[in-house]
């Protein structure tokens, strides 16, 4: 693969501070694997492209949703062999990761609203307190 134009390339702290991720999760994902960037500056600094911040910001949507590291690059690959020539495996399992992903968030629906219950029932207490 050839060296990415420099000049098309973010260092890993604008890429952090894009992707709102710290430093040390950008590394991690390189050393495991996940995302690894394009290239390297003849310094050694890890050098981001585009399609490389695709791939951090996809990273970052599973996080919520509590996706292991192997899922996640399970999901990124199948992404990347979707097109005309994806296979109906790879599409199947892409469903199954959309399914997967339907139920984690509404599960995290309802936590959300057993916290917006507490809240307002702390309120309650508090108001009534003062009255």
């Amino acid at each position: 693969m050839p060296a990415p134009d420099p000049a098309a390339t973010l260092h890993i702290g604008a890429v952090a501070e894009r992707t709102e991720l710290s430093l040390r999760t950008l590394r991690h994902y390189d050393e495991v694997g996940l995302v690894t960037p394009s290239g390297r500056s003849d310094g050694g600094f890890r050098l981001y492209t585009e399609a490389d911040i695709e791939r951090i910001m996809l990273v970052r949507r599973m996080k919520p949703l509590g996706f292991s590291l192997d899922e996640m690059g399970e999901v990124l690959a199948l992404a990347e062999a979707l097109g005309d020539t994806a296979t109906a495996d790879v599409q199947n399992k892409l469903a199954d990761y959309l399914e997967l992903a339907r139920e984690r968030r509404a599960k995290l629906e309802r936590t959300l609203s057993m916290a917006d219950e507490f809240i307002a029932l702390l309120e309650q207490r508090r108001a009534d307190a003062g009255a």
